[in-house]
């Protein structure tokens, strides 16, 4: 990689680095909503063009993630604030929504799974715009079988979109009555199991044809390297701004944003 290709890749990195951390923080959202898109267009702005492109995008976003999730549940097991029955009764069927989300990615078109993102994505931020928090789908979490169904459903959809577990986890915990902050500490652990095994998957088992370089599988290295520490510098700063300002237009602006891109990877997925 020459520096005309080089310099670019790292300023742009470090953008959306700092970026996804303030986000993180001042919304209380997973990096991966902000990461899949960010990435699929530095790459594609730097050349990169391929019929598996979006693994790369979502094998990297999930790396990521992996490092986030375990710190921030460890963060807010120090608080408390994780239900850990919730968590348990869940994981295995968290894993194995992960494993057959990843296992679906490899073998998917960039075409399929930029319309996968862009749909899910338009109905996140359609939620977070618009979704009341008198919305109830029951009185309690659920129980076999339908906890097994929605824990894997929760999985699949998270890695197919390269995202952890708070997108759909915390509405799919709100919409049970579990208080909002208890479900955004849980759903840092969703991450966690959501994440390893998809990653796992995206190491190993992906080879993708003109990936960027210094890919591996279906991780890209250097982006993972430079995210990393500039999302954990920034999301302090995004804690700060949320303690100090009224999030909740925030969040209504975010919600339109996350539709616009979510609607505009749909629209090229169609080929509008």
């Amino acid at each position: 990689m020459d520096y005309a290709t080089f310099l670019p890749m790292l300023a742009l990195l470090l953008a959306i680095g700092a970026a996804t951390g303030v986000i993180a923080g001042l919304l209380g959202v997973g990096g991966g909503i902000v990461l899949v898109p960010a990435f699929f267009y530095l790459f594609g702005q730097l050349g990169f063009a391929s019929d598996h492109l979006m693994q790369v995008c979502i094998g990297t976003s999930a790396a990521t993630i992996v490092v986030t999730s375990v710190r921030s549940v460890l963060l807010h097991n120090k608080k408390g604030a994780v239900d850990w029955g919730i968590l348990t009764s869940w994981a295995p069927f968290l894993v194995l929504g992960s494993l057959i989300g990843a296992l679906t990615a490899i073998y998917m078109s960039t075409t399929s799974l930029k319309a996968i993102f862009g749909f899910l994505a338009m109905l996140a931020g359609l939620y977070m715009a618009f979704g009341r928090a008198t919305w109830r789908l029951g009185t309690q979490m659920p129980a076999q079988p339908m906890r097994g169904i929605e824990a894997t459903l929760v999985a699949f959809f998270s890695t197919l979109m390269g995202v952890g577990g708070g997108t759909f986890g915390v509405p799919l915990m709100a919409l049970y009555g579990l208080p909002i902050h208890r479900a955004v500490a849980t759903a840092s652990g969703f991450g966690v199991l959501i994440s390893v095994p998809s990653l796992l998957v995206f190491l190993f088992l992906v080879n993708v044809p003109d990936a960027p370089r210094f890919t591996v599988g279906a991780v890209n290295l250097p982006a993972f390297a430079v995210i990393i520490p500039m999302t954990l510098l920034t999301t302090p700063y995004g804690v700060r701004l949320a303690h100090a300002m009224n999030p909740k237009p925030l969040k209504r602006a975010f919600a339109i944003f996350i539709t616009v891109v979510g609607a505009n990877m749909l629209r090229k997925a169609l080929g509008w």
